[in-house]
């Protein structure tokens, strides 16, 4: 089960819970919701671990990236010493190894560019889960520690 699938099922049971009479109070089944909250605890580490591979993930694109724009300028390097004897050849090749480097460092911060954007969008979307999953799960708490407080004056009552 989803984090969310849990806590629409810890409203489900609050809102199908039989009410006390002459009160607002409910009767809910104890056991049943701490193994819910037990299963919301569960999830919690999946989406952590989410995190964690979008941020590797997003290092080893930016290594691939650094290794491409190295390997780049390696070749236009290997392809000027192997041109070096001839003036006009040589010269030529030094305009390639200066457009080469500038097409690979251009590549390089489009790729970076789109590394970076595609990570970070994945992590506030990730963000914005766990905070929503937080505010829900704060809510439930309250819910249920307010139905904990319903069902222990309901037990001072009856005694």
């Amino acid at each position: 089960m989803e984090i969310f699938t849990l806590l629409e099922t810890l409203e489900d049971i609050l809102e199908r819970s039989k009410t006390v009479p002459f009160t607002d109070k409910s009767v809910v089944d104890k056991e049943q919701i701490l193994d819910i909250i037990k299963e919301i605890r569960l999830k919690f580490p999946d989406e952590l671990k989410q995190a964690k591979w979008i941020k590797e993930e997003r290092e080893r694109i930016i290594a691939e990236a650094q290794k491409d724009a190295d390997d780049i300028v390696k070749e236009a390097e290997n392809r000027i010493i192997s041109m070096i004897d001839e003036h006009e050849i040589t010269k030529k090749a030094y305009d390639k190894k200066t457009e080469i480097i500038a097409d690979a460092n251009k590549m390089y911060r489009e790729i970076t560019e789109g590394t970076n954007t595609y990570a970070d969008n994945i992590l506030a979307k990730l963000e914005d889960n766990i905070e929503e999953l937080g505010k829900n799960l704060s809510e439930a708490e309250v819910a249920l520690q307010s139905a904990l407080e319903v069902i222990k004056n309901n037990r001072k009552e009856l005694k």
